[in-house]
């Protein structure tokens, strides 16, 4: 950037030049390189203001490199997000779109190719159909947002963002057993403006003569604002928004902290040790130090393991207790069937909890299903076991829905849920230990369509001191301390 008094100067001496004869030295255009008088007035008006201005600023331009410059990796940062996904980057968009100039943020992201994200795995769908009403409420507001993502995360110079919203609800079936709670999870879901029918057995096979009734008792079917969307293209938006509003993505591995000791008070013997240093490691290798004031931990998957740098589990008093937050592996079918059901398919979930929605229109759909608590899959790596979809997935699908009798595996891939063991539902607060270290994370499969809301959150936890929108205190951290769960039973 041009400083402005520099550029006053420059201003005030074109205009003294423009007024009167003045000679300037020049190199001589024989190529000896000796010096010689030009007399400004000779030249033409055009030729006379440019030479004038480029000698004034000789040394501010410099020749375009062929590659884009990253800027220098900060030493210090006001907020420091842990996570690029579409949880921190969601954090990120609404820190900065709320106060833009008045703070430095920073979001740290070890893969910037987001190859093994969470985010970019994901099946991307979105519902109301939760057991509670937190959840409802923020699926409702992140529905809300994408319905207005064009005016909410446009970029000038950019195209607008298209994120694929396919508003074919979800279908969930339930036996003898789960009726009641579906029945009472619906009167909650309805008082709170989301828009849901329930369908008895004879119900459902006139809207969907495709599906096997048998063991169903009743189903409940999302009508407004629910189905599916691509992830990837809401993680774009998001941080590309994020980044015009001017936070900046540092491409490293979170490695550590340093801790502080002080004394709690004066005279007492307790000693309190904030965290204000975090330990990255860039590509190269190199270890970097980075200052913040807050620290958001939104790393998904990896939570638990940045919660543990921060001595969480490991420490006392306050740190005794461990975030339970850890990775589960899910796996994610793509499978064919020319004959299965078209259009009027949503996204149905089984008493079992097998899923599968339509992928497109040329007869594929996408299917899975969390495996039971004994047979969580190795988390080393994401390679799938196709023999989990013989024996868990294809036998359900072809009973609930005949025509899949004689679907075809094209293809597979798994991904990490942020799972949280001890309630399967979201953890969004301050810790009780450190007064400036928030958590968003643990919400067990269903953090994509929460993360409008949840950004919106932390937002305002940091700003405002408290939340304003949807009040999520009971999704804080003190739940881990006191053992006290707050289940959501609508996981799939």
């Amino acid at each position: 950037m041009i400083p402005l008094n520099s550029l006053r100067r420059a201003c005030a001496a074109f205009n003294r030049l423009c007024q009167r004869k003045c000679i300037v030295r020049a190199c001589s255009n024989d190529g000896s390189g000796k010096k010689s008088d030009i007399v400004v007035d000779e030249l033409p008006p055009e030729q006379r203001a440019f030479k004038i201005l480029r000698d004034e600023f000789k040394g501010y331009f410099k020749p375009k490199s062929s590659e884009v410059q990253e800027p220098l990796f900060p030493n210090e940062v006001d907020i420091l997000v842990v996570g690029g996904g579409i949880m921190g980057s969601s954090i990120a968009y609404w820190l900065k779109q709320r106060a833009p100039e008045s703070f430095t943020l920073g979001v740290l992201e070890r893969d910037l190719t987001y190859a093994r994200s969470s985010t970019v795995l994901s099946i991307g769908g979105i519902r109301q159909q939760f057991s509670l009403p937190e959840n409802v409420q923020l699926s409702m507001f992140s529905a809300e947002f994408l319905r207005n993502v064009k005016q909410n995360l446009s970029v000038l110079d950019f195209d607008p963002p298209d994120i694929q919203f396919q508003p074919h609800g979800y279908l969930f079936l339930a036996s003898e057993k789960g009726a009641e709670q579906m029945l009472k999870n619906a009167e909650m879901q309805q008082e709170l403006g989301a828009k849901i029918e329930l369908l008895k057995p004879d119900e459902l096979r006139q809207q969907f003569p495709w599906i096997n009734t048998d063991g169903i008792a009743l189903a409940s079917h999302g009508l407004e604002n629910e189905g599916w969307f691509d992830p990837y293209a809401l993680l774009t938006a998001l941080r590309r928004k994020a980044v015009s509003l001017g936070a900046r993505y540092l491409n490293a591995e979170l490695v550590g902290f340093e801790f502080q000791s002080m004394k709690a008070l004066p005279a007492s013997a307790l000693s309190y040790e904030p965290v204000n240093h975090a330990l990255v490691r860039t590509p190269d290798g190199v270890v970097r130090r980075i200052t913040f004031a807050i620290l958001v931990v939104a790393a998904g998957p990896h939570s638990g393991e940045v919660a543990k740098l921060l001595r969480v589990g490991t420490g006392n008093g306050l740190l005794e207790s461990p975030l339970p937050v850890e990775p589960r592996k899910r796996y994610v079918y793509v499978v064919q069937c020319p004959d299965g059901p078209g259009l009027n398919y949503p996204l149905v979930v089984t008493p079992d909890g097998v899923y599968c929605r339509r992928e497109g229109l040329g007869g594929h759909y996408v299917c899975g299903k969390s495996p039971a608590p004994d047979e969580e899959p190795d988390v080393g790596d994401l390679d799938v076991d196709y023999s989990f979809f013989d024996k868990a997935i294809w036998p359900t699908l072809a009973h609930r829905i005949p025509a899949f009798k004689s679907l075809k595996v094209k293809s597979a891939w798994a991904g990490f849920y942020d799972y949280n063991t001890l309630d399967q539902n979201g953890c969004v607060g301050r810790h009780p230990c450190y007064n400036n270290v928030f958590f968003a994370t643990g919400f067990s499969g269903h953090g994509i369509q929460m993360a409008p809301g949840v950004g919106r959150a932390i937002m305002e936890l940091i700003i405002d001191g408290k939340f304003v929108s949807i009040d999520l205190k009971r999704f804080g951290l003190e739940r881990f301390i006191h053992q006290e769960p707050v289940k959501e039973a609508n996981i799939v």
